[in-house]
């Protein structure tokens, strides 16, 4: 993970200062997309775009328009936080588009936490062994477009709008015929298989939106089903236990599929492998038929040695930190050895010196993310008890501050008391804050819900997240320039990405 050198504010205008200014000149549009404008504009004027997986607005102004336009008529559609459970919109679309999702095969990704960065790992190792990839995941840092990834990088705004087009008559013959209009998610899912038969790619990476069985991603028929670590999250629409949330994840398990599981509670555990008997699904568990055999911390992340289900892998650098991440990996090689079929068809492992080298180039944006330095500022996306846990003992492993400042923003539909007390050992203090999308808890009430968990005296409230930022760096510099002060920012994949525009590197 590349770092920045020392920030320096009189070198230029503070972008801080002008971001609500921007956000409120877009009040006509859906705030999501309001965020993502003012961001880019916000890193113009530091004078440097942002790199090339994470976009910014098109230079080119016709390009930026049409854009917009896609941008508004998919706002009109529902967001992805109003579901109505069933695949039959979406599979009446794919049938319209010819089956588009049928013409490569596809790794299927669920689970709770985790699986954006084991489908980028996924996507790095099918990369280096000259496949072009297809990699769909959810939801974006800052821009739309990171959704669909063709051979590991964001599509163009000019492939995304012709996309959009190219499949938009066909959208509206669905609309028509069915109950409700397609979601958001299922247009931006219809896209994504479009484009990956379009390409065309030799093979997808898909992450689900939410649960599994009737999740819009789910008209593919994954050659390999890969279940990250499931907890307790979105437990009014997947289930109130892990046995619950897992029994419907298991619906991505096909029929003679190959099913990579992380480790699992022991309920979630038994949902899954109850399914993948049911449909004659192979499994391959981690701890047993493969996993981390040894990891080290190492100077911007971390060494590994992989036990995959066809041997060892020693000296893997994974530029990510957190013993998270390293068995994110350890499910990332175990299941690309399936899709090549290492373990069954050939029994000798993959390439090693390639396997390192697909590692060596992973990057995961929003993860324990460094943004700044003096003081150092990191971005990490988790927003559930469970993520913030993983968190917390990963950025105590790998910066070892002498004070960490807490920027804290979620949503309001999370168990946010929870994702408060996994912080709370790790933070000398917290700002909270929330970010400009009608997901988020008014920082009011999160404040009522911190004072709780850390006293009053370790609080403080920002509703801005301009201002949050500041603060924060304030608090940090306290310590002094050379005494080891940093600020994490977390709490909702929204909020990092608007920190990530206000604070984006280069």
């Amino acid at each position: 993970m590349s770092e920045l050198p020392p920030h320096d504010s009189s070198e230029q205008p503070d972008p801080l200062d002008s971001f609500d200014e921007i956000v409120a000149s877009e009040t006509g549009r859906d705030p999501d997309l309001a965020v993502i404008e003012a961001g880019s504009r916000t890193l113009r004027t530091q004078g440097g775009p942002p790199e090339a997986d994470v976009p910014g607005r098109p230079e080119d102004p016709e390009v930026d328009a049409a854009l917009r336009e896609v941008e508004a008529e998919l706002a009109t559609r529902w967001g992805e936080t109003k579901l109505e459970p069933s695949v039959a919109r979406i599979t009446a679309l794919m049938d319209v588009l010819g089956e588009p999702q049928r013409s490569y095969p596809s790794l299927h990704i669920t689970g709770t936490n985790g699986k954006t960065s084991t489908a980028r790992m996924i996507e790095a190792l099918l990369g280096a062994f000259d496949l072009r990839t297809g990699r769909y995941t959810s939801p974006h840092v800052q821009s739309v477009t990171e959704r669909i990834s063709l051979d590991g990088a964001p599509v163009s705004a000019e492939r995304f709008i012709d996309t959009y087009r190219d499949i938009a008559p066909y959208v509206e013959m669905v609309d028509a015929r069915e109950e409700y209009r397609l979601s958001f998610f299922e247009v931006l899912t219809g896209m994504a298989y479009a484009a990956f038969a379009d390409a065309p790619v030799d093979v997808a990476v898909v992450e689900v939106g939410m649960g599994g069985s009737w999740d819009a991603t789910n008209v593919i028929d994954g050659d390999v089903a890969v279940v990250t670590p499931i907890d307790l999250d979105h437990t009014d629409r997947l289930g109130e236990t892990h046995a619950e949330i897992a029994a419907e994840k298991a619906g991505v398990i096909k029929r003679g599929a190959t099913v990579i599981l992380a480790q699992q509670p022991v309920e979630a555990a038994q949902a899954l492998l109850k399914k993948a008997v049911a449909v004659d699904a192979t499994v391959a568990r981690e701890g047993l038929e493969f996993g981390v055999g040894a990891r080290q911390v190492a100077v911007g992340g971390q060494l590994l040695t992989l036990r995959g289900l066809g041997g060892e892998y020693t000296d893997v650098f994974l530029p990510l930190h957190g013993a998270h991440q390293a068995h994110n990996a350890a499910v990332a090689l175990a299941a690309v050895e399936a899709f090549f079929g290492v373990g069954a068809e050939r029994a000798e492992p993959l390439d090693g010196e390639t396997v390192r080298r697909a590692f060596a180039a992973v990057a995961s944006p929003g993860r324990l993310e460094v943004v700044r330095r003096s003081p150092t500022v990191v971005l990490d996306a988790a927003h559930n008890p469970a993520g913030a846990r993983v968190t917390a003992e990963a950025v105590g492993e790998a910066f070892q501050f002498s004070r960490l400042i807490g920027v804290v923003g979620a949503s309001g539909d999370k168990n946010v008391r929870g994702l408060l007390e996994a912080f709370e050992p790790v933070f000398a203090e917290i700002v909270v804050t929330q970010n400009s999308t009608h997901r988020a808890m008014d920082a009011d009430a999160l404040a009522a819900l911190a004072v709780e968990v850390f006293g009053e005296d370790r609080v403080q409230v920002e509703p801005r997240l301009p201002d949050a930022l500041e603060a924060a760096i304030t608090l940090a510099e306290e310590e002094g320039e050379f005494a080891g002060g940093g600020v994490l920012v977390t709490g909702s994949v929204i909020t990092v990405g608007e920190a990530r525009l206000l604070l984006g590197k280069g």
